[in-house]
C-alpha cells in the first residue's frame, strides 16, 4: 500500500491546468506545423501560419493558446494499492482546478446550473472519469475542452447491420455538419461500441491519443486513415475558409457492445487539442 497526500494531487492538477492551456503536446504542435508545409491552398497556408505564430507567442509569453480555456475534463486511473490521504480525491482535484485557473489567469467558463447560468467563478466543478487499475500509482490526464468544438459533438445509435460503412458515414456527416464551427483544423475523436454514454466517453478519450499513433487494431487503423483522407477532401479547410487541411487526425477507440446495437459517438476538438498526463 502506497500513500499519496491530496496536497500533491492539488499541486499537480494546478500545474497541469496551466501547462495544458499554454503548451500543446509535441505531436499536436508538429501536426500543425506539418500541415502548414503541406497545405496547398494559399489562404489555408496563411491561416496555419498564423496558428503556428500563435503557438509560439503563447509559449514565449506564457499565455493561453486560446481564449476559451475550456471546461476541465480529467481521466484518473487510481491504483488499487494506493491510499489517498487528506481530503476527498474529487474535492482535491477540483481544488487543483480552482487554483490553476486562478493563478494561471485562465478564463472561468463554468456555470453552476445549466439553466440559471450563474458562473462559478473558478471553473469548477471539473468532469472527472475514474478507473480503478492494478498497481500503486495515480495517473492523471487532464484535457481542458473548449465548447466551440464540443457543441459539434454527435451520438448515433446505429443498427448492427449498418456496419463499418455506417460508422464511417456517421463520422463524415458529423464533420460536414460542423463545418467551420469546430474551428478546423480539427482532431476527430470517435467512440464505437459500449452503450450510449460509453461511446461518448471513448470519443472524448480518443482525442488525447497521440496523433502519430494509429489504433492497435488493423481494421480500425485502416478506418482512421480512410476517414482522414475523406474528411480532408471535403474542402472545409483551416478556419473553414477552404483548403486541404480540415482534420489533423482521426482517432477511434472501441469497446464491446450489445448484440442489438452499434453506438457511435463523434467528439471533435479544434487545433487547440490540449492534454497533459502525469503519474504520481
Amino acid at each position: 500500500m502506497r500513500t499519496i497526500h491530496t496536497d500533491e494531487i492539488i499541486r499537480n492538477v494546478k500545474e497541469m491546468c496551466i501547462e495544458a492551456n499554454v503548451h500543446l503536446s509535441d505531436d499536436m504542435e508538429q501536426a500543425i506545423r506539418n500541415a502548414k508545409e503541406k497545405e496547398t491552398g494559399t489562404l489555408g497556408k496563411q491561416i496555419l501560419g498564423q496558428l503556428c505564430e500563435n503557438m509560439d507567442i503563447a509559449a514565449s509569453e506564457q499565455i493561453p493558446i486560446c481564449q476559451d480555456t475550456g471546461m476541465a475534463v480529467l481521466f484518473v486511473k487510481v491504483g488499487q494499492d494506493v491510499h489517498i490521504e487528506g481530503m476527498n480525491i474529487t474535492d482535491a482535484i477540483n481544488e487543483g482546478v480552482r487554483q490553476g485557473y486562478k493563478e494561471g489567469y485562465l478564463r472561468k467558463s463554468v456555470v453552476a446550473d445549466p439553466l440559471l447560468r450563474e458562473n462559478t467563478k473558478d471553473n469548477t466543478p471539473a468532469i472527472i472519469h475514474y478507473d480503478i487499475v492494478p498497481g500503486d500509482q495515480l495517473e492523471i490526464l487532464i484535457a481542458p475542452k473548449g465548447f466551440g468544438s464540443e457543441n459539434m459533438s454527435k451520438v448515433f445509435m446505429l443498427k448492427p447491420a449498418d456496419g463499418a460503412e455506417g460508422v464511417k458515414n456517421a463520422v463524415i456527416e458529423a464533420v460536414k455538419d460542423a463545418g467551420p464551427n469546430a474551428c478546423p483544423p480539427i482532431v476527430v475523436g470517435v467512440g464505437v461500441g459500449g452503450d450510449f454514454e460509453k461511446a461518448a466517453i471513448l470519443a472524448k478519450k480518443a482525442l488525447t491519443r497521440n496523433t502519430t499513433e494509429g489504433s492497435s487494431l488493423p481494421h480500425i487503423k485502416e478506418m482512421e486513415q480512410e476517414l482522414l483522407e475523406r474528411i480532408n477532401k471535403l474542402g472545409i479547410g483551416p478556419g473553414g475558409l477552404g483548403g486541404a487541411t480540415t482534420a489533423l487526425a482521426v482517432n477511434i477507440e472501441t469497446y464491446p457492445t450489445h448484440i442489438a446495437g452499434l453506438p457511435v459517438a463523434v467528439n471533435m476538438c479544434c487545433h487547440v487539442n490540449r492534454h497533459v498526463k502525469r503519474v504520481l
